[in-house]
């Protein structure tokens, strides 16, 4: 028996009908992805699977005694309560056995011992113990510090409502975690988590958590490596199909294929039949009718609506020489160092992935970048032609009470993108605001809806610097891929923080990161690159060795290079840069949403073609470093 089902759900909010007669089951210890695009009902389907919203008509039937909860994206904590006893609240019975021991504990302390009542009492309270420790025992509570932990939470005594909207969630989501329940639904888990703590939640989630889960979020690597199977919500319907992310984009792929050339074929049924209609005499049409009929269902037959993709783009300024620099920039905040001693010269094409634990100084160090603030030591460097785009992580530059045309437009004439001046509602339809919805007010929208409005007010002026921070909040993966790609093709400087990591690894040329207090290094490569290499266990520390025989050891592991090695490590780079280009060249490709729809069928090879290339890439920068070294070591002898 699944843990919940559904069957013919359907729910409203005032003329749109985002559920349609939608029917879903989860069984037990199953992994239940769900993507779609904003709006499309992800939320309002977690909710009512969780009974936290009821649907308009339909059934949801739950196992008897499952225990379903659900990760909101705005959770409300009790006042007055420290972290750790909120995270502890989800265990209802072992906070019932708790407060009854607490209870019998504070009672019999301040009764005298020559009290007739106190033997009872004893007894009641060892009662309560007993069921404490069915329940789980003491060890929970540091079980609960050690989730806490991990989530990010390093004081549990803290008044959780005192804590800041990203740090109640993170409480909110070690409260589920901890509870365990038969079905956990968790609703944009990773919001407000850094890259390591999605790492973590991506390992407790595979490993460690034994109940069923459903997955609404946009995080694609956590999709592909916890969901064993994906359900997409589009048009009031669901699909579903087995797999992670990956399967479930070869999947939809041949699906639009198959629905493409159905389409395609009821296109050429309905144009020969209308033909043959015209053609006959209408003293024949009665002898017609069940061909007739055919031809109206053929008309009558509904065609799924394609997912709208935003296009984004923006009027590239000219750069100079000089763009943007930090000279060893320090920066102090309220008595704490944050960074010290950064240097960094980007040049046109970069693309910086900024890491880092909550709270390390990531933000900071985007506004001092911006110019908002000034760095405590040091110079920030921006160039005459530098122009800079900013998009903060809370939105703060929208106003609530005006249109979305109103945050966006203002006063505009026109929007330039590219080489191309728009029409301020053309330039909003491109990012799916057709003319109802410019004229909706800006604190009426979904959490993506904003996001989409941010992004579109942040590029309706020109740019060459693009600093995001958070952008993949909130957004939907169509939406993301479009980010993806619009920074890809970007000729300026991107520097984008994010807790993303495919986001990272597709866009980033290389990482920033906030390591030690204060210390931020960089590091070229990819984010998952970065990772693993943290991961790795440090070299043990060599024993001393006389130059002497260090010497010899060289002269007889590293001889000098053969002929035929020189040939092949001076074509190396050029191999190098072929590899890196093709891999650039067919990831772009990938981010294209037009792809999945349009060549559907060859998303599969490509995406095979692709790993293979990496692996290559991976094999010649080994084979580089490796004649590299000798060939150093050689020299040195």
């Amino acid at each position: 028996m699944p843990v919940v089902s559904a069957t013919g759900i359907a729910r409203s909010f005032g003329t749109h009908r985002v559920l349609d007669g939608v029917s879903m089951s989860v069984h037990r210890g199953e992994r239940v992805g769900i993507v779609g695009a904003n709006g499309s009902g992800k939320s309002t389907l977690g909710k009512i699977l969780a009974a936290v919203d009821v649907p308009d008509s339909g059934e949801v039937h739950r196992r008897r005694d499952a225990r379903v909860l659900y990760l909101e994206q705005s959770p409300q904590l009790p006042a007055a309560t420290s972290a750790r006893d909120v995270a502890l609240s989800g265990l209802v019975e072992w906070c019932r056995a708790r407060s009854r021991y607490d209870e019998l504990s504070r009672q019999i302390s301040a009764i005298a011992e020559t009290s007739t009542s106190l033997g009872e009492m004893i007894r009641a309270q060892g009662d309560a113990a007993e069921e404490l420790e069915r329940c789980g025992g003491w060890d929970l509570v540091h079980r609960a510090e050690a989730i806490l932990g991990h989530v990010g939470i390093d004081d549990p005594d803290r008044e959780a409502v005192r804590m800041s909207g990203g740090e109640q969630r993170r409480i909110a989501l070690a409260r589920l975690l901890i509870a365990r329940p038969d079905l956990a639904i968790l609703d944009e888990p990773t919001n407000h988590l850094d890259v390591a703590t999605v790492g973590w939640l991506e390992r407790y989630l595979r490993e460690d958590f034994v109940g069923a889960i459903v997955l609404i979020t946009h995080d694609r690597y956590l999709l592909d490596r916890v969901a064993t199977r994906t359900v997409e919500v589009a048009n009031g319907s669901v699909f579903s199909y087995d797999g992670g992310y990956e399967t479930y984009l070869q999947a939809r792929a041949e699906r639009d294929a198959h629905e493409q050339r159905t389409e395609r074929n009821r296109q050429n049924f309905l144009r020969s039949e209308l033909e043959w209609l015209r053609r006959q005499p209408v003293a024949r049409t009665g002898k017609s009718r069940s061909r007739i009929q055919r031809i109206e269902n053929a008309v009558a037959q509904t065609v799924r609506e394609d997912t709208a993709v935003a296009h984004i783009g923006v009027a590239e300024e000219r750069s100079g020489k000089t763009i943007l620099e930090l000279h060893s920039v320090g920066i102090d905040v309220g008595g704490r160092c944050l960074v010290e001693g950064l240097d960094i010269h980007l040049t046109q094409g970069e693309r910086i992935g900024v890491i880092g634990a909550n709270g390390c100084g990531k933000t900071t160090l985007l506004r001092c970048l911006t110019g908002a603030i000034r760095p405590s030591r040091g110079e920030v460097v921006r160039g005459a032609h530098t122009r800079v785009a900013y998009l903060d992580q809370t939105r703060s530059a929208l106003d609530d009470g005006a249109t979305v045309y109103e945050n966006v437009i203002g006063d505009l004439a026109s929007v330039r993108i590219g080489d191309r001046d728009r029409t301020p509602r053309s330039y909003l339809e491109s990012f799916l605001f057709e003319d109802a919805a410019q004229r909706s007010l800006v604190g009426s929208l979904s959490g993506g809806e904003r996001a989409r409005v941010a992004l579109a007010a942040m590029l309706a002026a020109p740019a060459n610097v693009m600093v995001l921070d958070e952008p993949t909040n909130d957004l939907d993966i169509a939406t993301l891929a479009a980010l993806e790609a619009f920074l890809l093709e970007f000729g300026g400087v991107s520097i984008v923080v994010t807790h993303d990591r495919f986001f990272l690894d597709r866009v980033a040329t290389s990482i920033l990161a906030f390591e030690e207090p204060a210390r931020v290094e960089r590091y070229h490569g990819t984010c998952s690159q970065y990772l693993e290499e943290k991961r790795r266990p440090p070299a043990p520390v060599a024993t001393p060795v006389s130059k002497t025989a260090v010497a010899r050891k060289v002269r007889a592991a590293e001889p000098k290079l053969s002929h035929r090695e020189e040939r092949e490590l001076a074509a190396l780079p050029d191999r190098i840069e072929v590899a890196e280009r093709s891999i650039v060249e067919i990831e772009a490709a990938l981010a294209d949403p037009a792809l999945y729809v349009e060549r559907g069928a060859e998303v599969a090879e490509m995406v095979e073609a692709l790993d293979a290339l990496k692996l290559d890439l991976e094999e010649l920068m080994r084979r580089w470093e490796e004649l590299e070294t000798k060939r150093e070591s050689s020299r040195r002898l």
